[in-house]
């Protein structure tokens, strides 16, 4: 029997709110499986060192990487990217400043100095005796730094120090750390543009890794700050005043150009977008072929360069065009049109030939299948004929009967073609002399009987 007490005090139902964030606590800590923070900090350590095996590891990297970017193989690439060590003073200087470890900031910053000198040394002296000068795609992708590789080599920094600070490391990880940041490409690529003396692929590229650097040390910092690690203290307030203002300074090095870079990117990326759907949309002539067009992206006026051939496009067709860009957002872009005579004109011959034979190509498919199809109904027909047997004595005896003046009976299957139609049309065709002349009622009469008799619908009766 339960008897309720007034005086007993009541207990207040859970907190919705409450049971939630305790949920979300639950899933997205980072208490359980986590290593001794004294092991974190000596496995970290251990990397930091560019000496022995670590220096020749980096060392072999390096001509890896290099001969990958040099054939353009993206898989040498990544298998460079997983060798190197370079992963190690990056996150040091990150635990070091998360921490106030003065000395790891000190030592870490040394061997990535080290590191970077070697590297350049090392590729610069592969790409000055290599015999392949050409700048190929993977190399060029490494010149052209933005924001979204800030963005992937920070996340990728948060990856990687939450996964080394388990007790049971994810060995998938940090492999996958390494290939998303893509810290040693950068740095060959910096020696190519040092071995060609294009300062331009130099600066790009060593930018690029700079932002590497400073994206995954900074997640390292972060998550270091995040699990709560024991904090030294600086030797003096003016020196951990100095490193702050390092850190930011550095954070704003990376994100102000790579934004304005990534902004200049996207506003290329939808400015050919809009060319492509306008030339697709809006160049369609009749007697003129477009056979290339350029969409030369720039801050101030982009162009978009159309070269025709054919009639020469008239001038208010021209302005019909300039009328009709606001509408793919081109209001701001130049449209230049090149026809007639190319004398002064630089013409792609191999994208005329290509547009050339592409038209060709299409002609004759479009007419062999046309063809094709005429064929298969000529046979199909054909086919129906010779099994269709006419009894044709039999229908001229009959006829007699009914016309006793016949002297002369044919029919057979015929094929008609119409002047409209590509498939031709089977018709009986009747063909029937008779001693005298007939009316049109008996030669009614004789069409419907063959219709009733034949079972035929179409019948092309033709009385001599």
């Amino acid at each position: 029997m339960i008897v309720n007490d007034p005086n007993l005090p009541r207990t207040k139902p859970p907190d919705p709110l409450a049971r939630f964030g305790a949920f979300l606590r639950d899933r997205f800590s980072l208490e359980e499986d986590k290593e001794e923070e004294a092991a974190i900090i000596q496995s970290i350590s251990r990397g930091i060192e560019f000496k022995g095996v670590n220096l020749w590891t980096l060392i072999f990297a390096i001509f890896i990487a290099s001969i990958g970017l040099n054939v353009n193989s993206t898989a040498v690439i990544i298998g460079a990217m997983l060798i190197s060590p370079l992963m190690g003073p990056i996150m040091g200087v990150g635990l070091g400043i998360g921490i106030n470890d003065l000395t790891l900031i000190q030592q870490s910053l040394k061997n990535l100095a080290i590191a970077c000198f070697i590297s350049l040394l090392t590729s610069t002296v592969y790409f000055l005796v290599s015999p392949l000068h050409i700048a190929q795609s993977e190399l060029l992708a490494r010149t052209s730094p933005t924001v979204w590789d800030a963005f992937i080599a920070f996340f990728g920094g948060l990856s990687g120090i939450v996964a080394g600070s388990r007790r049971d490391k994810i060995t998938n990880v940090i492999p996958g750390v390494a290939i998303a940041t893509a810290l040693m490409p950068p740095l060959c690529t910096a020696g190519y543009g040092l071995s060609t003396g294009n300062l331009y692929y130099f600066a790009g590229a060593f930018y690029l890794f700079l932002i590497n650097s400073v994206c995954i040390s900074l997640a390292t910092y972060l998550i270091v700050r995040f699990l709560g690690y024991h904090q030294k203290e600086y030797p003096t307030p003016e020196i951990e005043r100095r490193v702050r203002h390092t850190i930011w300074l550095a954070v704003l090095v990376v994100v102000v150009p790579s934004s304005y870079l990534g902004y200049q990117i996207v506003r290329k990326t939808i400015f050919e977008q809009a060319a492509k759907r306008f030339v697709a949309n809006e160049c369609n002539f009749q007697y003129r072929q477009v056979i290339n067009y350029a969409a030369r992206f720039s801050r101030r006026q982009s162009k978009l360069e159309l070269t025709l051939v054919g009639e020469p496009l008239p001038a208010d067709s021209i302005n019909l065009l300039r009328s009709k860009m606001p509408a793919y957002g081109l209001e701001d872009s130049q449209l230049v049109i090149k026809q007639g005579s190319f004398k002064d004109a630089e013409v792609d011959v191999d994208a005329i030939t290509n547009t050339v034979t592409d038209q060709v190509i299409k002609y004759s498919q479009s007419s062999i299948a046309q063809k094709d199809q005429i064929i298969d109904s000529l046979r199909r027909q054909l086919d129906i004929t010779q099994n269709t047997n006419i009894p044709v004595a039999d229908l001229r005896n009959e006829l007699k009967t009914l016309m006793p003046d016949v002297q002369t009976f044919t029919a057979a299957q015929s094929l008609v073609m119409s002047g409209n139609s590509p498939k031709p049309d089977t018709v009986l065709l009747v063909y029937a002399k008779f001693s005298r002349r007939h009316t049109a009622a008996e030669r009614y009469r004789i069409q419907r009987w063959l219709q009733s008799r034949t079972k035929s619908k179409r019948i092309k009766l033709l009385v001599d």
